[in-house]
């Protein structure tokens, strides 16, 4: 691993800190570097070779890489056999001999980027369906989940997959209706997407992303799924290096099959970042809506962003303002806009999530059958209630024309020319919802 920038340490004093503080060192530089505009260098290329998978791998084993997997198109995620992990320079005589060869039409060392899950913990709850307020509740301040279900709508038929850090599949509250095709860990290439266990305890945002879409109903364990008939994969793909080609595969796994991709993260939200997907996981997005699900197109749902605290605004982030995401903000139990909510024209619909210390959290399920209280958006499984002959198009139209804007307390709400009501500071389109309950 190169080393990081100089530090202002010396002599006794930096040897002191290098013992006792070694491990923890690595990973503050490692997280540094890409913040100070320094390029950080991985082992991975994305490689562009039209001639199919076998000649994929012919090309990998000739130049001393390892076919990490299939993206989409004629795209492939190579990693090198032998060269370090992370670099400061690249490594120019490996993209040369891969752009010598014929076969390869196109080669691009991979960048590590910076991407930050979005959500905000909170102590655990009682694990009971009755704690789940914004499913239903008497002051129907709520999804309206209940009315739902009565209707026959539990998610049965769809399939939702978390871009995150992995999900527990043998969770006792997820396992029944865990999807392995829906599946894949892109951080180190193989089918299992269980999340990697560390004492920080930090890699459950994934699992409990899918609780709220699918856990598992009348089991006893935790709460209830939005969609609780939902089947439920996760991607592995927050927990290494998170690159154009990593984020692209991810975005891309199993599009015939997969219906609704939900990803709660993006760039930092500290009111200083501007980015956004590059070209592989811009194809990607495009690919998507254009060939996923049988030319109806994937349906991609976005977390809109945690920097409200720091002034951060989501029309800076190219994932939740890109067209063909659905941004979904926040808003708390009382109808309060949360402390890390960005306001932007980027968002185009807002559900309930967790909120101040004074109101109630979202209930969800993490390792080991715990229940945690989460806050994340819920609009990923509201859409699973929706027909599957919807197109990616249908979808945005349906959030506008079945949200109600009510109980999101805020003063600058407006009436647009067509007599919809939203707020100008929160819409990708002028104007459209905020709303808080999307059916």
């Amino acid at each position: 691993m190169a080393s990081g920038p100089p530090y202002p340490f010396e002599g006794r004093k930096l040897q002191l800190l290098e013992l006792l503080l070694g491990p923890l060192l690595v990973l503050l530089v490692s997280g540094l570097e890409p913040a100070l505009g320094q390029k950080v260098f991985t082992n991975t290329w994305a490689v562009h070779i039209p001639g199919g998978l076998e000649e994929a791998d012919q090309v990998a084993s000739k130049h001393g890489f390892i076919n990490y997997g299939h993206a989409f198109g004629d795209y492939y995620h190579f990693r090198h056999r032998t060269l370090v992990k992370r670099s400061l320079s690249d490594h120019r005589g490996a993209q040369v001999r891969l752009q010598k060869d014929p076969r390869v039409t196109w080669a691009e060392q991979q960048v590590s980027k910076q991407r930050k899950k979005r959500d905000t913990y909170q102590e655990p709850l009682d694990p009971k369906f009755k704690d789940q307020w914004y499913l239903y509740n008497s002051n129907h301040r709520d999804l309206n989940a209940k009315a739902a279900w009565q209707l026959g709508y539990t998610g049965k038929g769809v399939v939702v997959s978390i871009l995150d850090d992995g999900i527990e599949k043998n969770h006792s509250d997820l396992m029944e209706n865990y999807d392995p095709n829906a599946s894949y860990d892109v951080n180190d290439g193989d089918p299992d997407p269980q999340p990697r266990y560390t004492q920080l305890n930090d890699n459950r945002h994934g699992t409990r992303c899918a609780g709220e879409v699918a856990a598992v109903a009348n089991n006893g364990i935790c709460g209830v799924g939005v969609a609780y008939n939902a089947k439920i994969g996760g991607v592995r793909m927050l927990d290494g290096e998170v690159t154009d080609m990593v984020e692209a595969q991810s975005l891309s796994l199993n599009p015939q099959h997969i219906d609704i991709y939900s990803a709660s993260w993006g760039p930092e939200d500290d009111g200083k970042t501007v980015d956004g997907p590059a070209k592989l996981a811009k194809e990607a997005f495009l690919h998507g809506v254009t060939e996923g699900r049988g030319g109806l197109g994937s349906i991609f749902v976005w977390a809109s962003g945690n920097g409200g605290r720091e002034k951060d605004s989501c029309n800076c982030d190219g994932y939740t303002n890109s067209i063909y995401t659905l941004s979904i903000s926040s808003s708390t139990q009382n109808g309060n806009v949360p402390w890390y909510s960005e306001a932007c024209s980027s968002t185009l619909a807002t559900t309930y999530s967790s909120g101040n210390l004074n109101e109630k959290q979202i209930v969800s399920c993490t390792y080991l059958t715990i229940c945690v209280s989460v806050s994340l958006s819920l609009c990923a499984c509201i859409y699973t209630w929706c027909s599957k002959n919807l197109t990616w198009r249908d979808m945005q139209h349906l959030v506008v024309r079945t949200s109600h804007p009510a109980h999101l307390l805020t003063n600058d709400w407006r009436t647009n020319g067509v007599g919809r009501k939203g707020r100008p500071s929160c819409s990708k389109s002028s104007f459209a919802l905020c709303s808080c309950r999307c059916i």
